[in-house]
């Protein structure tokens, strides 16, 4: 049998992913359902986890969680959901982030909208992280995590809220990964490019900083995805960064914000 044929094994790995109602997030849900991972679908609204749940063709293995991951015990909230509903989570992916304005930037943005995208992004991630961890050192058993970063985690984006939050998550990814890799449980980041999902709507002329050509779609991102999560296909493979952006990352097309007088 093809090693690519079989990357997960539906009899013991089990799986939550955040920010799974829409974008990237609802993309990677359904690839683990798709490849036969019962899967928690964590997200802020129960409308669009019940959409992505009904685009699966295999539904019986998603499991809705509806809740706000700025708030802390939120957070507790569905760990304990997950390990009631799912036992052991074996994969946790981390792409739930709030919506970005363009004119937040460094004069403009709001405390209250600096601290949600941090809580979500940073705060949740690292919580989750660990509340997984821990329950799976004590059972001796591997996992392997994935946090969705971006290209602005080292490139500013004119969103200081946004940028430095992802800077945080790629290196708490190197922190995990580091403490975590003696109890065989991976860490590692999914940095996407220009991906038209999630909110992000791109005009169609930033195609043309793109080297292979067009935006970026969520389901571009899902091979990838998918074989860093496999114990399988990358069992070898921690506290990396995976770059799917088209190409996006050789050019930095943004201009500093227009401040006014």
């Amino acid at each position: 049998m093809s090693l690519f044929s079989t990357p997960f094994d539906p009899a013991h790995d089990t799986a939550l992913v955040t920010g799974a109602g829409n974008g990237i997030g609802r993309a990677i849900a359904l690839g683990l359902v798709g490849e036969g991972v019962r899967t928690m679908f964590a997200d802020v609204s129960a409308e669009r986890v019940t959409a992505a749940i009904g685009a699966s063709k295999t539904p019986e293995l998603a499991v809705p969680w509806v809740g706000d991951l700025a708030k802390l015990e939120a957070c507790d909230e569905l760990l304990a959901s997950a390990h009631a509903v799912l036992g052991d989570v074996t994969h946790f992916v981390h792409s739930a982030s709030p919506p970005r304005r363009e004119a937040d930037h460094a004069l403009a943005v709001d405390r209250r909208t600096w601290q949600e995208m941090h809580a979500v992004n940073l705060d949740a991630g690292f919580h989750l992280a660990r509340g997984i961890a821990t329950r799976l050192i004590a059972a001796k058993r591997p996992g392997s995590f994935l946090f969705l970063t971006s290209l602005h985690a080292g490139t500013p984006r004119n969103l200081p809220h946004y940028s430095t939050a992802k800077a945080g998550m790629a290196m708490l990814v190197k922190e995990l990964a580091k403490t975590f890799g003696r109890r065989n449980i991976r860490v590692n980041a999914l940095v996407p490019g220009a991906i038209a999902a999630g909110g992000f709507v791109a005009d169609a002329s930033l195609a043309k900083h793109i080297p292979l050509g067009r935006l970026g779609e969520a389901n571009d991102l899902v091979p990838m995805a998918l074989a860093v999560l496999s114990n399988k296909l990358s069992a070898y493979v921690t506290g990396a960064a995976f770059v799917v952006d088209g190409g996006l990352s050789l050019t930095n097309w943004f201009e500093a914000p227009v401040l006014e007088d």
